[in-house]
């Protein structure tokens, strides 16, 4: 039985094209670049598969199980299109995409995106594995259908050198709805990055081993990811190192970080958000360590020490001194929400920052299947500067927030209904946002102060609630109009300008003619 490979080109953009075949080459790759480093499959063949049946056939029919493959990924696959396959290259399973007794390989999402729904993806006894560009929801561990024991991408038993990048992990819950975590590590993983990648709406982030007793994990690097509406682990750290930068961390519920029994993090310009104790030793007495510097905690409530609660706020400070052995360049913290809103998740065009506050997007080599208008603008419709809003600006009665704002400047004044007040990011980038919405919203409409209207030069609307992206563009049009969403808050990131954006009104319609 031989994979099938596409009939016809891929609609792949350059930057995934030179990702299929360089293996991992992010200027911040983190702990994934040591130990050797990690390629997956680069150099080998390319196969396409839209069902995990395929997927597992790719695997099963290399020469050996070390033969480096690139297995590019496009629709939905789940439980009903994936069955185990047999043969001297694989160790695979049906009920969860199985990466195990294997190396050498990378899986990506291509075309129009590829979704694994309700079926996890295992690694286990494998090495030099790449994950890219993939969206997994919905894993259970108990109700039905289950798969990998609840954990959206799971790694256990002698795992090297994985870089996960670009996805989206999502539960609907947390264990009492059947889910377990969205990304484990244990018995013996060692030398992941999980970058640009978006965790949501779950009970548990992850783990880095999974028992006291397990110890021989690590070290890991959680690098421009978003974490929205977690309970807790992000991550649980048994006795191994982590290094976490540069991460926006949204509504994380009853803790964050948790290192314990030696296990140690260092918590580089992080922005933490709307959250309860996302640092310390929860849940035990055995105590980890931190070393913290340039993070932001913006509206952090901690509770008091006490027996197996041991936050590390309200003014956290290092307890231990971690080095770094690759390098990397840190995003102030400042405008971390805004980078990573821009480049975090799957089918973001694999967008990542330069290190300084603004975003690398991939050049449309005319390749891809965005719609796009003459404005520069994707997503949603094009921003058609001949259409007009209707019915009431809801932003009147809502509020602002955003990620920084300049001297003399308001997040209000977008709000406000006077164009003759502003608000200014602190530099050329940032993010502006309207919240208390609660509604459905199909249009938006950014008014610059005059001589300003030209200045911004890349730009990303975004669903705050989601991390989902609406619109995007180059220059601003008269009108931003999307697919109706229901929302509390929406966000105008400023990904790139010529000079300091001023916004006098931000405004919000359902409703455009």
């Amino acid at each position: 039985m031989n994979p099938i490979k596409h009939p016809q080109p891929l609609k792949l953009t350059a930057a995934i094209c030179s990702l299929l075949f360089s293996g991992l080459n992010y200027a911040d790759s983190g702990f994934a670049s040591q130990n050797g480093g990690t390629t997956g499959g680069a150099g080998g063949s390319v196969v396409y598969a839209t069902t995990g049946t395929q997927i597992h056939e790719a695997l099963c029919n290399r020469a050996d199980s070390d033969t480096p493959i690139i297995i590019q990924v496009e629709g939905t696959i789940n439980h009903g299109n994936t069955s185990k396959v047999s043969g001297d290259s694989c160790n695979t399973a049906e009920d969860k995409i199985e990466i195990k007794d294997v190396s050498n390989i990378t899986l990506i999402g291509v075309g129009d995106g590829a979704l694994f729904d309700e079926l996890g993806i295992h690694i286990r006894n494998a090495s030099n594995i790449i994950i890219q560009n993939v969206h997994v929801r919905n894993v259970k561990k108990s109700g039905s259908p289950t798969s990998n024991g609840g954990d959206a991408i799971g790694m256990e038993s002698d795992v090297f050198n994985v870089w996960v990048d670009h996805v989206t992990l999502e539960a609907s819950g947390g264990e009492s709805d059947g889910y377990d975590a969205l990304f484990d590590m244990k018995a013996t993983t060692q030398y992941v990055t999980l970058s640009y990648s978006i965790l949501r709406n779950s009970g548990r982030g992850g783990l880095v081993g999974s028992s006291d007793s397990d110890d021989t994990n690590g070290p890991v690097t959680f690098h421009h990811n978003y974490y929205y509406n977690i309970d807790s682990r992000t991550p649980l750290l048994r006795h191994a190192t982590a290094h976490a930068y540069n991460n926006h961390y949204y509504s994380l519920n009853s803790s964050g970080m948790n290192p314990r029994i030696g296990g140690q993090i260092r918590a580089d310009n992080n922005y933490f958000e709307d959250s309860k104790d996302p640092l310390g030793t929860f849940y035990t007495n055995d105590m980890g360590y931190w070393q913290v510097s340039g993070n932001i905690w913006d509206n952090v409530t901690w509770s008091d020490d006490g027996d197996k609660l041991h936050p590390a706020g309200p003014d956290p400070v290092s307890t231990t001194s971690i080095s770094i052995p690759y390098s990397y360049s840190l995003d102030d913290a400042s405008c971390v929400p805004g980078i990573v809103a821009a480049t975090a998740g799957a089918d973001t065009n694999m967008a990542t920052s330069d290190g300084s506050c603004s975003v690398i997007s991939d050049p449309d080599d005319g390749s891809d299947d965005s719609d796009s208008g003459d404005d520069g603008s994707t997503g949603g419709d094009t921003g058609d500067s001949g259409s007009t809003p209707t019915g009431t600006n809801l932003a009147l009665s809502a509020s602002a927030d955003g990620s920084s704002k300049a001297s003399g400047t308001s997040y209000g004044n977008v709000k406000d209904g006077d164009i003759t007040t502003y608000w200014s990011p602190s530099s050329t980038t940032g993010t502006i946002s309207v919240k208390n919405l609660n509604t459905t919203i199909n249009a938006v409409r950014i008014v610059s102060m005059s001589g300003k209207e030209d200045a911004i030069t890349s730009w990303t609307l975004l669903n705050y609630d989601t991390g989902a992206t609406l619109a995007s563009g180059s220059s601003v049009p008269d009108l931003i109009t999307f697919a109706d969403t229901n929302l509390a808050k929406v966000s105008f990131v400023i990904n790139a300008a010529s000079s300091t954006p001023q916004i006098a009104e931000f405004e919000v319609y359902y409703g455009y003619e």
